[in-house]
């Protein structure tokens, strides 16, 4: 598969709609062809999505100093990330210029999850705008309730048991992050965010009409997703590639802003609950081999990793980050 399919969700959202089925095909045969596709029908109105654009935008004009006493720390993966932190994994190549605000899974300074895991906890939203809490988790839900019909087209298209997939996304590790990228001058080497996969299970993200994202193709080559103003652009992670043995397809992006243009994105990771352990669900396919993951181990790895001055070892596995 050489593009990226437009598909209209609405029938999941009604297991008897005389279109689920075919509509699980189309999910099925995008995720398993080039693991990008389009969403429209999802229920989310475009205002919403224009608000929390709005929002991202405020809070990136937040006084400098101001962002950096909410930085993100080593032991507090949450709050503003400084631009040009973070390089790939690998520890290769130029900084990522992009500056970014982490959210979590927002808990209680007391919930019981806590201690069970040290990664859980509440979120550090920026002073400067109050009303950024309501509206990010008021469409983080509507985003929640996506993935779960997608979910469920998945688990339907491959006959797996009713809510197998599902139910590991109680009390998950979701998060998000939000981004501002300034735009690059034609000359300049680098990226926005360099090629990599995405470590989670499924992504979500609304596209920004400077554009930028580039999806690898099977044979090397570079598109652009072609999604309608009121869509979502959604994508395979590597834990759903590991849950179907091979089957559904991790692909490599990266972002590249020669708009000339300021970009703002706000990416929703979809990650299981942190006992979670994720292995193949199906019998892999022939040459897939790869080792169960579990998912408190995983994010605690992407979480150090993300730092200048550490390198995945011989337990972690690959964190997404390629080459050129």
């Amino acid at each position: 598969m050489d593009h990226i399919p437009t598909i209209d969700i609405a029938p999941l959202f009604e297991p008897d709609h005389p279109l689920y089925g075919q509509t699980v095909d189309r999910v099925i045969d995008a995720c398993t062809g080039i693991g990008f596709l389009s969403i429209t029908g999802t229920g989310i109105e475009p205002e919403t999505v224009k608000t929390v654009r709005a929002c991202v935008r405020e809070i990136f004009a937040v006084e400098e100093t101001s962002k950096w006493d909410q930085a993100i720390t080593r032991e507090n993966y949450r709050g503003y990330i400084p631009m040009g932190f973070f390089t790939p994994n690998d520890g290769t190549g130029k900084a990522d210029k992009y500056e970014g605000y982490k959210l979590h899974y927002d808990v209680a300074p007391d919930a019981t999850v806590r201690t069970d895991c040290s990664l859980y906890g509440p979120n550090i939203w920026p002073r400067e705008v109050p009303e950024a809490r309501g509206i990010i988790l008021d469409y983080w839900a509507q985003l929640d309730d996506v993935t779960d019909v997608l979910l469920a087209a998945l688990e339907a298209g491959f006959g797996l048991e009713d809510k197998v997939l599902r139910k590991a996304f109680h009390t998950p590790m979701t998060n998000m992050t939000l981004l501002h990228y300034p735009p690059q001058a034609a000359d300049e080497g680098g990226y926005g965010i360099h090629p990599h996969k995405d470590t989670d299970a499924l992504t979500i993200i609304a596209p920004d009409p400077v554009g930028g994202l580039e999806v690898q193709t099977r044979d090397g080559g570079w598109i652009t997703p072609d999604c309608p103003p009121d869509g979502f652009i959604v994508n395979i992670g590597d834990m759903l590639e590991l849950w179907s043995g091979g089957r559904l397809k991790s692909t490599p992006h990266r972002v590249v802003n020669r708009s000339g243009k300021e970009r703002y994105s706000f990416p929703y990771f979809a990650v299981p609950r942190y006992d979670v352990v994720v292995s193949p669900l199906l019998d892999p396919l022939d040459g897939f081999d790869r080792p169960s993951v579990h998912c408190g181990h995983w994010s605690a790895e992407i979480w150090r990793t993300n730092w200048p001055d550490e390198l995945a070892h011989d337990q972690t596995p690959e964190l997404g980050t390629l080459g050129d």
